[in-house]
């Protein structure tokens, strides 16, 4: 069965091996050096780059409307024969915000409250980029489902990265 897999970039190549991963997507800081594991083709590979904040700062880029579209859109030619693999620095909160827009972009019957207790029971580190669940809540018409849901798992546990984990695409 296919499903999403999420990693901190330190776990990156491990994660691809173990889980089996042919399609990737990347969102980390413009200019931040990732090395493609040998899994992974490059024409299956979405780099997003931007900063991990929820509102615009000097000097930052703040992810948009656009990421999150691409996001979405890789998601749906994903062919779903082998693991997407997502990731981010740390593991804890692009890459499981990105996880999560992805499996309820994929299957719009999901639940959002059930989706994202499923999420904080695989990773009790995540916290989910806000700005990204909002940006995606508006792109899939979600009327403040998704952004409500995660609110209410509220803030991981601290951690200096997440450990990789599996976000299904069934619930």
């Amino acid at each position: 069965m296919p499903h999403v897999v999420v990693s901190p970039l330190s776990r990156l190549a491990e994660s691809a091996t173990r889980f089996g991963a042919r399609d990737m997507v990347t969102l980390i800081n413009i200019g931040t050096v990732v090395a493609r594991p040998v899994e992974i083709a490059e024409a299956r590979h979405l780099f997003l780059g931007f900063n991990d904040i929820t509102e615009p700062m000097e000097g930052m880029t703040h992810p948009v409307a656009e990421h999150v579209s691409q996001l979405i859109s890789f998601g749906q030619r994903w062919d779903r024969q082998a693991p997407l693999l997502i990731h981010c620095y740390a593991g804890v909160s692009r890459s499981t915000a990105a996880a999560y827009i992805t499996a309820i972009a994929l299957n719009p019957e999901f639940d959002e409250l059930e989706l994202a207790r499923i999420l904080r029971h695989n990773a009790p580190s995540a916290t989910p980029n806000g700005r990204l669940i909002a940006l995606a809540d508006d792109i899939l018409g979600r009327k403040g489902r998704m952004v409500d849901a995660i609110r209410s798992i509220g803030r991981g546990e601290e951690a200096f990265e997440g450990k990789p984990f599996i976000l299904p695409l069934t619930v």
